[in-house]
């Protein structure tokens, strides 16, 4: 079957702010962090999208659920304002590794992996990004369960014994003193890596970026929607895609109605290389 189309509108990236916590190096006063009922309370069945943060001169801290939810100008002015949609291997959010080039940066992921692999296949390292604030950000995700999520406790486990190693590192001088670290979830908009995701998520409803070539032209044009996978196929590099049953696409068929016979019946089949981004599409 050749390449479809599919006629919806481009979905603005609007970034989903994480519950954040804050935490300090070990020869600092440190706050509790947030109590485990907000996390449950604000949890989704994807998982949490949490934070720590280490190295901040304060710390912030919410004090409830509702706040984190109001308090809109906190989180898009300090952290989210200028966050772009992420790309596969960006070392945010679209997972893979992005060092600065700094002296330091090939030693701090070389630590974050024996950390990784201290935690005996249940935590992986989704994204690692060096900064040139010397600042080190690490998202992890958890290999023992269906959605990749760590939970909050995962990530304090993990931020404690790579902050702890970053420490013994800086003490003998193979890294500079004055390094930050924010650990945080891959997110609830996590990137799928393709084709090694695939498997793992196919099950999920998945927001879709492609690009179709037209041959006799030689152009090509952009499309999205919110697909579901039918099938891959790893010899030929090559994805089919259904419509996820999700409101977005039944309000299509009209309000309050389920999808309809061609809806269900649509198919779309994609290259590997035509894919320019597939994330997790969390329908609230």
């Amino acid at each position: 079957m050749g390449l479809g189309t599919c006629s919806f509108t481009f979905y603005p990236y609007i970034p989903r702010a994480p519950l954040i916590a804050s935490a300090k190096k070990k020869d600092s006063q440190t706050d509790p962090l947030l109590n485990p009922s907000i996390i449950q309370e604000l949890s989704m069945d994807v998982g949490e999208d949490e934070m720590l943060i280490d190295g901040h001169e304060e710390d912030r801290f919410l004090d409830s659920a509702d706040e984190l939810l109001e308090d809109d100008g906190y989180f898009e002015d300090d952290y989210f304002a200028e966050e772009p949609e992420p790309s596969a291997g960006d070392g945010a959010g679209g997972g893979g590794v992005s060092l600065a080039g700094t002296a330091w940066d090939k030693k701090a992921l070389e630590i974050a992996e024996e950390v990784a692999l201290s935690f005996d296949g249940e935590l992986g390292i989704y994204a690692f990004r060096s900064l040139l604030n010397a600042t080190i950000q690490v998202r992890v995700e958890r290999l023992t369960n269906k959605s990749g999520s760590p939970s909050m406790t995962d990530i304090e486990a993990f931020s404690k014994t790579y902050r702890a190693r970053l420490d013994e590192a800086e003490a003998s001088g193979n890294i500079p003193g004055n390094i930050s670290l924010e650990v945080s979830s891959p997110g609830v908009e996590r990137v799928v890596r393709i084709p090694q995701d695939l498997d793992r998520f196919k099950d999920r409803n998945l927001y879709v970026k492609y690009v179709i070539e037209v041959m006799e032209t030689g152009s090509s044009s952009e499309h999205d929607g919110i697909f579901r996978l039918i099938s891959y196929d790893s010899e030929a590099n090559t994805c089919t895609w259904g419509l996820a049953d999700v409101r977005i696409n039944r309000e299509k068929a009209g309000k309050g109605r389920p999808l309809s016979k061609k809806q269900k019946e649509w198919r779309l089949n994609t290259p590997f290389d035509s894919l320019r981004l597939v994330r997790f599409f969390p329908e609230i």
